[in-house]
């Protein structure tokens, strides 16, 4: 699949007496990772607009099971080589749960737009995740409810949706949740439709073993974020449905 923001469980997490230490003393990435194993490409990163506050920048990002010390490095602009460790710098924001701790989020408001990188620790080992463009000033992340739902099989609704921009479109992120949004399924696929529970297109799956059957009568969520392949959510989509 392309390298984009491959940029997504978000467990809870704080600083370590020795992060702290970090962040008094050197805010560089390549001093973080100076004579440590660091794997880059390794964390599934993605930054869009806050739905409720658009002067907010959403950066979602999926840790795997036992990382710890997630961090936020930012470049001074984004008119960089964004692809140049040397060009990022500590962001001095914590990450807090989102989907309830599937997934985590650093959410922050910032003057101009910028590269982005997203790091956790892991057996020993730094992961760093593709650089993400923050387009919040050019590009702002669009929301919409345009979702069409076919539930002749109500136990496996297939979800479709326009694409906004071919153009801007690499990838796209779909979560089945609760209205409470704990996490149901988490996949991504490169075409605009998914269906639960058929993974036939899907590129990459992220949900924690087999997923539930589904309740007549009961409400669900579906979000689906459009993703660029510079890891940017060009749209984000949102329904509440409830299944036939």
């Amino acid at each position: 699949m392309k390298r984009l923001f491959i940029a997504i469980g978000f467990f809870l997490g704080s600083c370590s007496q020795s992060d702290n230490e970090f962040r008094q003393t050197d805010n560089s990435l390549t001093s973080y990772i100076e004579n440590k194993t660091f794997e880059t490409g390794a964390v599934i990163a993605c930054a869009g607009n806050d739905i409720e506050n658009l002067d907010l920048v959403e950066v979602y990002f999926f840790p795997e099971s036992n990382s710890e010390n997630y961090r936020l490095f930012q470049t001074n602009s984004s008119n960089v080589n964004p692809n140049d460790l040397s060009n990022y710098n500590l962001v001095n924001l914590d990450s807090e749960p989102f989907f309830n701790g599937y997934l985590r989020k650093f959410v922050g408001s910032f003057s101009s737009e910028k590269w982005m990188i997203v790091s956790f620790e892991k057996d020993g080992d730094i992961k760093l995740s593709n650089p993400i463009r923050i387009k919040h000033i050019e590009q702002p992340t669009l929301f919409s409810t345009e979702i069409i739902i076919n539930q002749e099989n109500s136990q496996m609704p297939i979800f479709s949706w326009d694409i906004n921009s071919v153009e801007n479109n690499a990838i796209f992120f779909q979560v089945l949740s609760t209205t409470n949004d704990d996490l149901i399924s988490g996949t991504y696929t490169f075409e605009n439709q998914f269906q639960y529970y058929n993974t036939s297109n899907v590129v990459l799956n992220i949900t924690n073993g087999i997923p539930p059957d589904l309740i007549s009568g009961q409400t669900y969520k579906f979000t689906v974020m459009d993703v660029s392949e510079d890891n940017w959510v060009n749209q984000l989509l949102i329904i509440q449905f409830v299944l036939e």
